[in-house]
């Protein structure tokens, strides 16, 4: 733990003695946040909650006016556990390091915030807590343009579909629309191997529907496989299309799909977790590219 970190996180008289400036900024902090969540990147953590710890600091800016009393020109302390509780919905983890920055970098989005100071800690997997601490701090201004909302197209092909001779004409179709194109498969014709046991099985379609998604990139090499949001979310702001592999989103969503079998019904949950601007439907009786109206 850094001199800095180590102050920030330590009794405020200890603080003031060390940091006796005019020029120290202002902080607010959030202190023994507890929350349970499942969390971490051993098989033994999938499937079950442990509790995390948080304490966050954050120094701030300077108010260009008199408060006022006013809470609207002060930075909010719901915002840091708003931040907590965004992260901890947004997909499963495997790392407390992972969690820690997407904190702060939610955090310093904030335009009083100049420099986070982020510690969380595991309180069931030892006799003791097991930990992070990060600090990170404004690299300039932010770009606030780079978190515009994209809202993409989600296509389903069906299995008629990908073994078509139309599909480069409704590949053509989705990169011309002007959303950024996320494709969805399904299952494969030929019955997936059945073990009678929920929790493999969900893995086992997944992976099945995995094989379909790498045979669609075959076809096309436009079609990029893609199994992770943050991948998902790099090649909307790029434009480029995307053929979505499931099994690590779906396997790490904090409230996934129940099945995974109905390839169509995944892709509808994918619709909704994207914010999407529409979905179609490709295959026996699919819209045909040369009619808008039915792409619409």
């Amino acid at each position: 733990m850094s001199n800095e970190t180590g102050l920030a996180f330590g009794a405020l008289e200890m603080r003031a003695h060390a940091m006796a400036d005019p020029d120290i900024p202002d902080r607010i902090s959030l202190r023994d946040h507890l929350t349970e969540v499942e969390i971490g990147a051993f098989q033994v953590e999938r499937g079950t909650t442990q509790r995390l710890r948080f304490d966050v600091v954050v120094e701030v800016s300077p108010a260009p006016e008199p408060l006022d009393d006013d809470v609207d020109r002060i930075l909010s302390y719901d915002t840091l556990t708003e931040a907590i509780a965004h992260e901890l919905a947004a997909e499963r983890l495997n790392l407390l390091e992972t969690l820690a920055e997407r904190v702060a970098e939610r955090i310093l989005h904030e335009p009083q915030a100049m420099r986070v100071f982020v510690r969380i800690e595991k309180l069931d997997r030892g006799p003791g807590a097991l930990g992070v601490e990060i600090m990170r701090k404004r690299a300039g201004d932010i770009d606030l343009a780079d978190d515009t909302p994209l809202h993409p197209l989600i296509a389903y092909l069906d299995n008629s579909a990908l073994h078509s001779n139309k599909l480069c004409d409704w590949i053509d179709t989705f990169t011309a629309q002007d959303a950024p194109a996320i494709i969805c498969v399904g299952l494969p014709d030929d019955a997936p191997l059945q073990t009678g046991h929920g929790p493999t099985q969900r893995r086992i379609d997944l992976l099945e529907i995995e094989q379909n998604a790498w045979l669609l990139a075959s076809k096309d090499d436009r079609c990029v496989v893609i199994d992770s949001r943050t991948e998902l979310d790099w090649a909307m702001k790029q434009g480029n299309l995307s053929v979505w592999a499931p099994s690590k989103i779906v396997l790490d969503a904090v409230d996934g799909p129940p099945a995974v079998a109905d390839g169509l019904a995944l892709a509808h949950w994918l619709a909704e977790q994207m914010d999407a601007a529409r979905l179609v439907v490709v295959g026996k009786g699919g819209f045909d590219p040369a009619k808008p109206e039915d792409f619409a």
